[in-house]
């Protein structure tokens, strides 16, 4: 244990005391030298490379020393000098990052994250006990989107897994050694869904909706596609002829490609839409690409008459009318991209009109019916009470 110079011919590394690498190169007289410090931590021998000046690594040979003496953590911890802004800055423009359909989302995560946690804080300072106290805080506030409620479950959940992908994305770089909030579970969020829409209600939404996504709410209605992928689709991706449209892996949440087959009434829509001179987008406003329509599905929602539903549960319904048409349900997980029965299940709900056609063995049919009009007198006979 101790310091350690290295070899600049070789790169060998050796103690202070010899004057001369095994190479043959004179150590004594260079002034190239390159200086480590060797120590043990927890029976393991390890090095680090401090650099050309001596008094440096004596410094932190020291300062290992102590940290080892009153048993604190010895190695150098990025996580320490990196700030919460500036991991996020750099995450946000990482090539395979802005490339995501999810990017402007992420932005709004990271901005609840900066604004509660700190811009400032160091990494090391974001334990798991400060994101349970981020979550709790969250859940306190108010919810822009529905007024009069607090932000739910799902919304705190989806800003801390944000910033569990951005720790796990800086470990693979080597910017931060592990990822500190790696056990932060995630909150109940009990937001299952049993919106339906009847085709009557369905066609005064659409009548009511603005002319420019009225074509996606169809598109949402009979077939199940999720938002970004309705909203972000492109004409390479939609096969008139083959009457699919082909999802490659980057663009479904599941990343596995998947080929939706194209309703009749869609397809129709789909012809008369006009073309973008500089992009290949379906959906426009006024020949560009629009992202945001929230305003304008309320809008329709509102003239329509319906509440409480969203576009996401489109998607529910479309799903739910495979299902009522006969359609089994592999080859509907096939066209909606779910990967596992249970997920499937919480976008299907049994109505009580489909329960009334249940049908019965013959043998129940055959059982002779109780008699619920006879009571039992003193003596146990049997006798009727009406």
């Amino acid at each position: 244990m101790g310091l350690l110079q290295e070899c600049p011919a070789c790169k060998k590394r050796f103690s202070l005391g010899r004057e001369s690498c095994l190479c043959g190169f004179k150590m004594k007289k260079s002034s190239g030298k390159t200086y480590w410090i060797e120590f043990y931590e927890f029976g393991r021998r390890k090095r680090e490379r401090i650099g050309p000046n001596k008094e440096a690594a004596q410094q932190r040979l020291r300062d290992v020393l102590k940290a080892r003496t009153e048993e604190r953590y010895i190695e150098k911890d990025p996580a320490a000098r990196l700030s919460l802004g500036a991991l996020c800055s750099w995450y946000l423009e990482l090539p395979e990052v802005k490339v995501k359909d999810s990017y402007r989302r992420d932005k709004d995560f990271i901005g609840h994250l900066k604004r509660v946690l700190g811009d400032n804080t160091k990494i090391r300072d974001i334990t798991t006990g400060k994101l349970e106290s981020y979550q709790t805080q969250r859940l306190s506030e108010d919810s822009p989107r529905h007024l009069g409620e607090k932000i739910r479950p799902a919304t705190v959940n989806k800003e801390v897994t944000c910033l569990k992908t951005i720790f796990n994305r800086a470990v693979r770089h080597k910017k931060l050694l592990n990822n500190p909030i790696q056990k932060v579970g995630k909150l109940p969020e009990n937001n299952v869904r049993d919106k339906d829409l009847t085709q009557e209600e369905f066609n005064k939404l659409l009548a009511a909706c603005p002319a420019h996504i009225q074509p996606m709410v169809e598109m949402a209605y009979y077939m199940p596609m999720r938002k970004s992928e309705i909203v972000f689709l492109k004409w390479g991706e939609v096969d008139l002829a083959g009457g699919f449209i082909r999802l490659p892996a980057p663009r479904t949440k599941t990343e596995s490609a998947r080929a939706v087959p194209i309703h009749p009434k869609v397809a129709e829509t789909l012809k008369k839409l006009p073309r973008g001179l500089h992009t290949a987008r379906v959906f426009l406003l006024d020949g560009e690409p629009f992202y945001e329509f929230r305003k304008a599905f309320r809008t329709g929602l509102k003239s329509a008459g319906i509440t409480d539903f969203l576009f996401h549960d489109l998607r529910h319904v479309a799903i739910n009318n495979l299902r009522k048409a006969g359609n089994d349900y592999f080859k509907i997980m096939g066209a909606s991209g779910h990967k596992t029965m249970s997920c499937f299940k919480r976008y299907n709900k049994v109505t009580e009109a489909e329960l009334k056609g249940m049908k019965w063995t013959p043998e129940a049919e055959k059982t002779p019916p109780i008699a619920t009009n006879m009571d039992t007198n003193e003596k146990g006979v049997t006798e009727n009470i009406a």
